[in-house]
């Protein structure tokens, strides 16, 4: 399962114990690099950052860190020239996402309904 960044602020902030259950049933979760970057960027415009930057540490340590690569940006083009093309497009890094997704043969755990327009992708909301 690739956590999108709105799952790892539900997770970390213990608000939501549907997503606890979405969770578990996976041994280890994948992080892609775009979402580290995003929830970081995030954490660096809160106030008192440091308790949640020592819980997406640990995250971060527990996970599978997936990397863009060439492979990636052949898929990363054939979706979002699939989405601009049906006139549905959704945000830069979401495209990221959903190419890595696709690659690694993962669902998202996201409640960004866009990824619903991403063919061959399986978003798993809670």
């Amino acid at each position: 399962m690739i956590l999108d960044a709105n799952a790892v602020s539900a997770l970390l902030t213990g608000r939501n114990a549907a997503l606890q259950r979405v969770l578990s049933a996976a041994e280890r979760h994948h992080l892609p690099l775009p979402v580290i970057a995003e929830y970081q960027y995030g954490l660096l415009r809160l106030p008192r950052p440091r308790r949640l930057q020592s819980l997406f540490r640990r995250l971060e340590a527990e996970s599978i860190i997936l990397y863009p690569d060439r492979v990636t940006a052949d898929l990363y083009a054939a979706i979002r020239h699939d989405l601009r093309k049906r006139g549905r497009p959704i945000p830069e890094n979401d495209i990221w996402i959903a190419a890595l997704a696709r690659q690694f043969e993962l669902e998202v755990v996201s409640q960004d309904s866009h990824f619903d327009e991403v063919s061959d992708l399986r978003r798993v909301g809670w």
